[in-house]
């Protein structure tokens, strides 16, 4: 889903996809608000018309005024049920090309916030320990093409290599700073480096 939710948005919109099957029409607005425990029928309308405006749910003309999802919102919770795509292996140490499988991988909705624009990738190295960010571990990832100075993001190199690194921008430079104190940052020129995402979330097993 491209579009950009608030928080109350996608918790409305998540409650119906989750409960698409419960309800024995589509909810009105006064069921919405008892079923998710909201007193105010005035802010759920202009939440529900924020979804209507995304075209991710309809409302339902004649005698029941009921909220359902559109198919734009079906393909979508579809999609969701999936999970995130997993894009492989991406370097914390020396730029590493990185590995696209196709595969899918869950993800709790409270990591990824009211993005679901995000992939999740495999870190390997050792150059963002100071960060907490450990060989194996996987890190989710929002996609973005800008970022902040001080940002983690994933750095596609000469359009051929990909790698994670906090991000300092200057006129006429980038560099990519690692997080270990025995590596240099690595400096480029700006046309060198392309940003794919801001680092959103961190995933470690134990075994």
């Amino acid at each position: 889903m491209q579009t950009r939710l608030t928080r109350r948005q996608q918790e409305i919109y998540d409650f119906l996809v989750l409960n698409e099957h419960r309800f024995t029409h589509p909810p009105t607005l006064a069921e919405l608000c008892d079923a998710m425990n909201l007193s105010s029928r005035g802010s759920m309308h202009k939440q529900v018309q924020a979804l209507v405006e995304a075209g991710l749910v309809e409302p339902m003309n004649g005698r029941r005024r009921g909220i359902r999802l559109t198919q734009t919102g079906e393909e979508d919770a579809e999609e969701r049920s999936q999970g995130l795509p997993f894009l492989g292996k991406i370097a914390a140490g020396r730029p590493l090309e990185a590995v696209t499988d196709d595969q899918r991988m869950q993800i709790p909705e409270w990591m990824t916030g009211p993005s679901r624009n995000c992939f999740v990738l495999t870190v390997t190295g050792d150059s963002m320990i100071e960060e907490g960010i450990l060989d194996g571990d996987l890190v989710v990832i929002e996609q973005a093409s800008t970022a902040r100075n001080g940002d983690i993001v994933v750095a596609l190199v000469d359009e051929a290599e990909a790698t994670l690194k906090r991000i300092e921008q200057k006129p006429g430079e980038v560099i990519l700073h690692p997080a270990n104190s025995s590596m240099q940052p690595m400096h480029y020129a700006p046309d060198q480096v392309r940003i794919q995402g801001k680092l959103i979330g961190q995933l470690r097993t134990y075994h």
